[in-house]
């Protein structure tokens, strides 16, 4: 085996890690593979002789890719940023496969994601090398061009915010009981029984991308939500129950088997808190839904 070969079989070693990695800081599936194949492709490029801890080396460059990536993205308008839905990980209701699980580790739901996105990139960067793979800050310091000090700050701001996310009831059993009483009372148009299963500061937010502006919408309140319920029959009537990053959801689909929209439901303390909907016809087509039949 010569040195290039021996070089793709150590990185391709460190994928799935380099990939969970990206999918934190980047919240999307297709931009975190891009940012693997660049790491790979400064790795090849690069002499690595001298490395010791070549996952510490890949993991560095893979967030300065990341970073690069986060500072350059488009500036979206205020209100579609506030209803953007990152990309899921849309699994059979059986539990995720092996690939999945390394890409989540113990994260769990969309609206951990949701408030990541509302992190500054060195915060979301310092927070995410730091409190999920556990580098120290003297390493992640360089990478976001702050001091040790500084980065530390970084981190616990992100950190402070990440608290404010929902967390999910332990059990998938109890959350679908009330995902399941939630559909019901929208198919039948019970308006009291949806007010029951719904927390008062419950967020219903949708993302249909450019192609369906109509969709962009973010609503707040147990009431609101309810009073709009008559949107929630189709997930209701035609969906596939499915995991949505680990939690209860579902696929909606079209007549011609495409995916209409993946719904993500965050239950906490009993209630539903959290309702996410990507129904972008661009992104949905990029999922992976080859283990999910109607």
């Amino acid at each position: 085996m010569d040195d290039q070969e021996c070089i793709a079989t150590r990185f391709e070693a460190e994928r799935g890690h380099l990939r969970a990695v990206a999918y934190r800081m980047l919240g999307s599936t297709a931009e975190a593979d891009d940012a693997v194949q660049e790491t790979w492709i400064r790795l090849s490029r690069s002499d690595t002789s001298d490395v010791a801890n070549l996952r510490a080396w890949l993991t560095t460059v893979v967030a300065r890719v990341c970073l690069n990536m986060l500072r350059s993205r488009t500036t979206r308008r205020e209100a579609s940023l506030e209803a953007h839905v990152p990309d899921p990980v849309v699994s059979p209701e059986r539990g995720l496969d092996p690939e999945q699980q390394a890409l989540l580790g113990d994260a769990v739901g969309l609206a951990l994601f949701v408030v990541l996105d509302s992190l500054t990139p060195a915060e979301r960067v310092a927070f995410v090398l730091h409190d999920v793979f556990a580098l120290p800050f003297d390493e992640i310091a360089p990478i976001v061009d702050r001091s040790p000090t500084a980065t530390r700050q970084l981190a616990s701001r992100a950190r402070r915010r990440v608290r404010g996310a929902p967390v999910p009831d332990a059990g998938l059993d109890g959350q679908w009981q009330v995902v399941e009483a939630f559909l019901a009372a929208a198919r039948e148009g019970d308006f009291e029984r949806l007010l029951a299963v719904l927390d008062p500061d419950v967020v219903v937010r949708s993302d249909g991308g450019p192609a369906r502006p109509e969709l962009v919408t973010l609503v707040h309140g147990a009431r609101h939500v309810a009073e709009q319920a008559m949107s929630f029959r189709r997930f209701a009537e035609t969906s596939t129950r499915v995991l949505v990053n680990g939690i209860p959801g579902g696929v909606a689909w079209n007549p011609d088997g495409s995916p209409f929209a993946v719904l993500s439901v965050t239950v906490s303390h009993g209630r539903i808190v959290e309702i996410d909907v990507l129904a972008d016809p661009d992104r949905l087509a990029t999922l992976d839904l080859a283990l999910v039949t109607r």
